[in-house]
Parts: C-alpha cells; structure tokens; sequence
C-alpha cells in the first residue's frame, strides 16, 4: 500500500491519477462541529486497493482533482455511516458522491450488527482491534502529529479491505441488490433538505404544548434554525430548547412581557425581541386549522388485534431467524401494526422487506400459512 499526506495542489492531482482507475474508493473525513451549525471540513482520507491518503482541505484550496474522483460514476464510493460525510461533500461540491456502498447497513444485513460503530465492524470483519486514541482529536490544529495521520489513513484501508469482504459475502447471499432503496436515498440531495418550518419537531418538551402554542413554537423553532444557519452556529447558542418552549407557552405581547421570560437575557432582547415578537404574533394569526399538530396516537388496539401482532411477531422471529438478522431490522412492533391495517406506506411493503418478510406474512394474515408446533418447535407453512 502506497501512503501519503497531501497538502500541494500537485501531489492532489498525481494522486487522483494513480487512483482514477479504481472501481472502488474507501472515503472517510475528520472535522468539526462543537461551535459551528455546518461541519468544517480538516482532512479527507481515500484510499484504493494499493494507494491511500490524507488531503488536507485546509491547504489545498481547488479540490477539483478530488471533486471530479469522487463525482466519477464509473468508481464506487465507500463510506461507513455515511450521511454526515456526504453532507460536507452536498456543502463543498453541491453534488453528492456516486455510486456509493455503505458499510454501516451493509453489516446489518450480514447479521453483524444493527447501526454497528466502525470499530466494531472492523473487529467483526477483518479481526482487527483500532486505536481509540484520536477519536477526540481537533483536527482542524496543524501540523498534524504522525500517530494522527496513521489512524486517519488506516480508518480508509481497513474500510476498503472489510468492503470487498462484505460485498462478496452480500452477493453470495443474494442481499446485495436489497441495499440499492438504501443507498439511492443517501445520494438523493432531498433528503439533507432543510425545513426550518419542520424542526418544532426536534424540539424536547413539545408535547406539553398545543394549539396556538405549539404554533408559536413552530414559528420560533423556524427562526432559530435560520438565525443558525444564517450565522453558521449551533441552534442553542442561539437559543436554548427550554427558552424556545418558555417563550411559546408565554407568548409575551411586548418587549416589557419578553423580558420577564427566564432566558432571555438583555443581548438576546436588544438584538432579536422585535423579531421573536413578530413570530409570536403570526402564529397568532394564523388560521386553527393551519395550527400543527403531533400525530395522534393510534388508536388502542383491540384484543383480537394484539393476538394477530404476536402471531406476526412470532412469525418474524421465525423468518429472522432462518435469514440470520435480528427481527428489529426488518420491522417493528409499529410496523407490524401497519402492515396488519393495510397502510400502504407500511415498510414490510417495500424493498427487501416486503421480499424477505411482507409477502410471508401477507400471506399469513390472509390466511394462506399458519404456524405450526412441531414437538414444540414453531414452523411456518405456506
């Protein structure tokens, strides 16, 4: 394995050269988030099957060599974990990398692990143990330390290595075309689209508000999130989500009532009062059936209904079993409900899902298996 660190505009493009023909790259970045809403981008690793390197983004000012490796279709991209990577390349590039392999839900469907932390893949795959010792590391501070550059370069090559592993193991099973949904939902750009009108939703403590409070906090929550992208800072350095939830259940009618709310300190009424007050007021405005609401709560299931969700949670445990993966993978007790009243959106109706799991169990439901004991062992016939 050729190794390097690159921090000139030359070495970039003689790298991207040597690796242009590559069917797969491994990819990895390090960066920051701790005082900013987007992350700042410190290192990006790639590595092929015999060179691997460190680019310093920090140095090297035209990432177009890299851009134009990455963008290549011809070459898949491997990530573990892979959505906050590629929200830094959607920032950088406006376009995400593709193809793309994943090797965080790839381990899932290989019975490895559900949502399997990369140091934990490695040891299962590849049988080997990573350093702990950089996982904390500022890597925005330079010179980077020789010990920082080894574990930066070995996240790539041991992604790589434990890939082609996975890959082979996945096409063997026949699994390999299950992860197609998956991965063409992380290189669509609509799925890192920002709704500031949405994010009340991620605010704790929502619950114990409703009607034209809840709308407030709609109308406070969107403009905390466009303050913070606006000025690149986290949301609660902007404002708090306890501040937030006062202030909506408050809805302070002037700037004398906005001072009294806990939180809000003189800065934060100078600077933003007049604005917090005009949310507050539109929300009031606003038309009760344009109020947002929490999702009701399904409605409580009858006994006969709480039978057939056991039966169906035998059967996939039963079907879990025989492909290997853990039951919770497939589905949930809630996807269970779905599925048994008929939505259409239900996720066993879908992907491999509905070929591993839904149709069997459809099949069930409409009386055309049932599940057997056999000297106490459960079977299902179809």
């Amino acid at each position: 394995m050729q190794e390097s660190f690159i921090d000139k505009p030359g070495r970039l493009r003689a790298f991207v050269e040597a690796v242009s023909a590559s069917a797969w790259l491994a990819v990895d970045t390090e960066f920051l988030r701790e005082r900013t809403y987007f992350p700042r981008l410190c290192l990006i690793q790639v590595a092929g099957a015999e060179h691997a390197a460190c680019i310093d983004p920090l140095a090297i000012e035209d990432l177009s060599p890299l851009r134009k490796l990455l963008l290549d279709p011809a070459v898949t991209k491997v990530f573990h974990a892979a959505r906050q990577d590629l929200e830094i390349f959607l920032r950088l590039w406006g376009e995400l990398p593709a193809p793309l392999f994943d090797t965080q839900p790839a381990a899932a469907l290989l019975g490895i692990g559900d949502q399997i932390g990369y140091g934990a893949l490695v040891k299962a795959v590849l049988g080997v143990e990573l350093p702990k010792d950089h996982s904390r590391t500022d890597w925005s501070k330079r010179p980077l330390e020789r010990a920082q550059r080894r574990y930066a370069l070995d996240d790539v090559i041991h992604l790589g290595r434990a890939y082609t592993r996975m890959r082979e193991k996945l096409q063997e099973l026949g699994r390999l075309e299950w992860l197609e949904s998956e991965f063409r939902s992380l290189t669509d750009p609509a799925t890192y689209a920002l709704e500031p009108m949405e994010m009340w939703k991620r605010v704790k403590g929502r619950q114990h508000l409703k009607g034209v409070r809840l709308a407030a906090l709609q109308q406070l929550a969107a403009w905390r999130e466009e303050e913070a992208l606006a000025r690149d800072l986290p949301r609660r350095w902007v404002l708090k989500d306890d501040v937030l939830l006062e202030l909506a259940r408050r809805s302070p009618a002037d700037l004398e009532e906005l001072a009294r709310v806990r939180g809000v300190d003189r800065p934060l009424l100078q600077r933003h009062g007049e604005t917090l007050l005009r949310r507050i007021r539109r929300a009031r405005e606003l038309p009760r059936e344009q109020w947002p609401r929490e999702k009701p709560r399904p409605a409580r299931s009858s006994a006969a209904q709480e039978a057939a969700l056991d039966i169906l949670g035998g059967a996939l445990r039963l079907i879990a079993d025989e492909a290997g993966l853990s039951p919770q993978l497939i589905a949930s007790r809630k996807d269970l409900a779905a599925l048994l009243h008929e939505d259409p959106g239900a996720r066993l109706l879908h992907g491999w899902r509905r070929q591993l799991a839904g149709e069997p169990l459809l099949k069930l439901l409409r009386g055309k298996g049932r599940i057997l004991l056999c000297d106490g062992v459960p079977e299902i016939e179809f």
